[in-house]
């Protein structure tokens, strides 16, 4: 049994005398120069010599933001450049000058002028660069004044290319993007400041729950020796002081450290319903230097039952949860931050408790939010895939196991750190030895005890490492890589019963946004039954291998909620479940997945890749979410088909307990909501729609005690085809305007009679030739420039600038061309 009282600290920001974000003023060059110099020298812009081209740039900005999903061709993976001027004057005498990264991809050079500062390898810790010394140096350079105005040169050498001995893999089965896709800060330290602190604490559970924390303050000196004021501020989550003691403390000439103990006789408990957090106001002050931050705090205590349930505070919870990588449409890994606290509220809002973060980790800013939304964590590192490289590999992912432990163990959302990721996957090395790999994953549980002995440990499917972390989690794909959907409960009860700990990450499967299926069992007849339902070399691919859903089914969202369905009615009826994970909340890019129906994209989220939902999302909140909710099943369906008065299933999800659904206005009947009765938990309809035309209404009572009862109501409209299709032989195309400067271009395939082909699954591709210009290489069914159709059909949007261009649309051997301005 592993038991584990906790209290944690929340780092939203590095401690600092002063800081700005670096986010204008950047040029960018995205290939490889002949060395420094060539950022920084004198010519002129109207000069031939002015080459190479340089562009403009906002960061955080990837330069893989479109080519990951491109369907032409690989993205490119190698150098770039970042350069800016800076005027730098620090306040403080004495004081440091540093350039603070949160995210680099994946490996960068930082110059200052023409000097080298620092090289690091890794993509997504955090890591700074102190410039002080080379800035005053510069200074004293005539060229300071003469070429840049008193200015500060400051180039960035970034590099994504393929390295063996770099993790992740590049077999790993998401980018690895290039770019400075983080934040930058350049900060000024006074010359006395302190780091991040370190909390680790107890909590007493009695009727009055103590809490205990122990704050260590890693305190820089940089020669000044003397005494500063350490000042501490403890306030409760409704803004009251809790505690508040401020202490000359002795500081040593180069570094020392400061530790204080808070003891609080009773503290609100931080969980995934009541995400309490205390503010804690931190500063160090000598003579006239501060150096200051505000932090959160989090009191919780959590234990994994032996082959039994997880517990917070002292109560069985079921972990609920999904996955997460920083990847978005249109921006790859430099995601805003309204992107992610949109994406992170969505998240809460299906109902999870829980996440994984996959398979690296990331920004402070995604802590936060599950700090603040109470989201209980595993993060990782990238050690995965490929195997075990050499001394310079080993280095790396030890050091970004410290830095992540490091930079993110305060934060009360973590449980789990996270050690790799199906590392018995070999291919990047002629030696693939599992005592090797035991010997480093030792290495590294080992280390993480050791930076944070409050937490546990945790590896997904490396079935020779599971008895070396804390908790362990096998593959299981039930229905999509191996075996149908009904052996999910079996199997999971096979692989706990192998471990001390179980958690299940990773279980669902791949749909495409918008395609629907009248029968999404169709050619499955030969895909058997499985007693491990673990995924397999070569599972992934669309060729050869056993029969399985994944190769052989129609990637439907029709299928995809069926295997949700099952899967989350199973694990309420099992009581010894820590609890799962389903792989991925978001659609991300991927070089290893080329013929995906929407090309080097993984399509095994809940929402695209732009955030828009899918239908599975709303069976996760049927089952997970509090808020009383309801939908039809089929917002994306516009046309089904069948035989005339053929009986067809209508589905709602909704966690009302009873729902009244209505088909071109005549009641069909109220159901009650049972959540064993699969599918839709009871709450499905056989009739037969009319042919044409069709109108679906669903309408709920929520009762309430303490105030007016209310009603949820949810609508689709539909067309019903009898008509039966031939071979696709045409494509038939609609312009449908959104505004004055937007419009879709929709294509539909159908039969030489014009009959649409709804099962129609060819690829569709768009092109243009004129000024317009089309929403392409967004990784998603709506805008991508090659897809393969739902439903025989597929549609992109155009931005419309002089409406003077041609739209082409080609299927195979089928083109039509649409004019914007005929």
């Amino acid at each position: 049994m592993l038991v584990f009282n906790t209290i944690c600290f929340v780092f939203a920001h590095f401690p600092v005398g002063q800081k700005a974000e670096i986010t204008s003023g950047w040029d960018f060059i995205k290939s490889d120069l002949g060395g420094v110099w060539e950022s920084v020298r004198p010519v002129a812009p109207e000069s031939p010599e002015s080459v190479p081209v340089w562009s403009t740039v906002h960061l955080p900005h990837c330069y893989n933001a479109l080519d990951a999903v491109d369907p032409n061709g690989n993205y490119y993976q190698g150098p770039a450049w970042y350069r800016t001027v800076l005027t730098i004057a620090n306040p403080y005498q004495g004081g440091r000058t540093i350039l603070y990264f949160e995210g680099v991809g994946q490996e960068a050079e930082v110059f200052v002028y023409t000097k080298r500062i620092k090289k690091h390898s890794g993509g997504y810790d955090e890591w700074q660069a102190d410039i002080t010394e080379a800035v005053e140096e510069f200074k004293k350079n005539p060229v300071c004044q003469t070429q840049f105005q008193g200015k500060v040169p400051v180039s960035v050498r970034v590099t994504n290319s393929r390295n063996l001995q770099r993790i992740p893999s590049a077999m790993s089965d998401f980018n690895l993007y290039g770019g400075i896709y983080r934040p930058v800060w350049l900060v000024y330290q006074p010359r006395v400041y302190f780091d991040r602190p370190n909390v680790q604490t107890s909590v007493s559970n009695t009727k009055k729950i103590a809490g205990q924390l122990n704050l260590t303050i890693p305190i820089q000196a940089n020669g000044y020796t003397g005494t500063a004021e350490c000042k501490i501020t403890l306030k409760t989550p409704d803004g009251k002081i809790a505690f508040q003691k401020s202490e000359l403390i002795p500081v040593g000439a180069h570094s020392t450290e400061y530790k204080s103990v808070i003891e609080l006789k009773n503290v609100a408990l931080w969980s995934t319903d009541n995400p309490h957090l205390y503010s804690c106001e931190i500063s160090l002050t000598t003579e006239n230097n501060r150096c200051a931050t505000t932090e959160n705090v989090g009191f919780r205590y959590f234990r994994f039952v032996e082959k039994g349930p997880f517990l917070l505070n002292g109560k069985r919870l079921l972990l609920k949860g999904t996955h997460r990588h920083e990847d978005n449409a249109g921006v790859g890994a430099a995601m805003t931050s309204d992107q992610i606290i949109r994406e992170m509220k969505l998240i809460k809002d299906m109902g999870a408790n829980f996440i994984r973060l996959g398979h690296y980790q990331q920004s402070e800013l995604v802590l936060d939010l599950c700090d603040e939304l109470g989201l209980i964590v595993w993060e990782e590192i990238p050690w995965c895939r490929g195997g075990l490289g050499g001394e310079s590999y080993q280095l790396q992912a030890k050091r970004m196991l410290e830095n992540m432990i490091t930079q993110h163990r305060n934060h009360p959302s973590v449980i789990l750190w996270g050690l790799g990721n199906e590392n018995d996957w070999p291919g990047d090395f002629a030696e693939f030895d599992k005592q090797k790999i035991r010997e480093f994953m030792k290495e590294l549980h080992d280390l993480s005890h050791s930076l944070d002995s409050t937490r546990v440990t945790s590896i997904r499917r490396c079935d020779f490492c599971s008895d070396i972390v804390d908790v362990y989690s096998p593959s299981i794909w039930a229905g999509w890589y191996r075996g149908v959907y009904t052996d999910y409960r079996k199997v999971s009860e096979n692989e706990k019963n192998k471990v001390d700990h179980f958690l299940h990450v990773e279980w669902g499967g791949d749909s495409h946004a918008g395609r629907h299926s009248e029968y999404p069992a169709y050619g499955l007849e030969n895909v058997n039954s499985s007693k491990s339902a673990d995924e397999r070399l070569g599972d992934a691919t669309l060729k050869g291998g056993a029969p399985r859903v994944s190769r052989d089914g129609d990637w439907s969202e029709s299928y995809m909620v069926e295997l949700i369905d099952w899967h989350l009615k199973e694990q309420e009826k099992m009581p010894w479940l820590t609890g799962t994970a389903a792989w991925v909340f978001k659609d991300f890019s991927t070089p290893l997945r080329p013929e995906n129906p929407v090309p080097f994209v993984n399509q095994k989220g809940v929402v695209e890749r732009d955030l828009t939902p899918k239908e599975s999302y709303y069976v996760f909140q049927s089952y997970w979410s509090a808020k009383p909710m309801l939908h039809i099943y089929g917002h994306s369906w516009p046309v089904r088909w069948g035989a005339e008065n053929e009986i067809k299933t209508f589905k709602v999800f909704s966690n009302c307990q009873q729902v009244e659904l209505f088909l071109n206005g005549k009641s069909l009947g109220s159901k009650k909501r049972v959540s064993d009765d699969f599918p839709a938990a009871g709450l499905r309809w056989e009739t037969a729609p009319k042919a044409g035309k069709n109108s679906l209404k669903a309408v709920a009572v929520v009762k309430s005690a303490s105030k007016k009862d209310s009603v949820l109501v949810d609508e689709i409209s539909f067309d019903y085809q009898i008509e039966k299709w031939g071979e696709v032989a045409q494509i038939q195309y609609s312009t449908v305007p959104v505004s004055d400067t937007e419009m879709w271009i929709e294509a539909q395939l159908c039969d030489k009679r014009g009959v649409k082909c709804l099962d129609s699954r060819d690829y569709i591709e768009f092109g243009i030739a004129g000024d317009d210009v089309l929403f392409i290489h967004q990784g998603t069914a709506d805008g991508s420039s090659r897809v393969q159709a739902r439903n025989g059909r597929a549609r992109v949007k155009v931005k419309l600038i002089s409406k003077n261009s041609v739209i082409s649309i080609k299927s195979g051997n089928l083109s039509a061309k649409v004019l914007l301005n005929p």
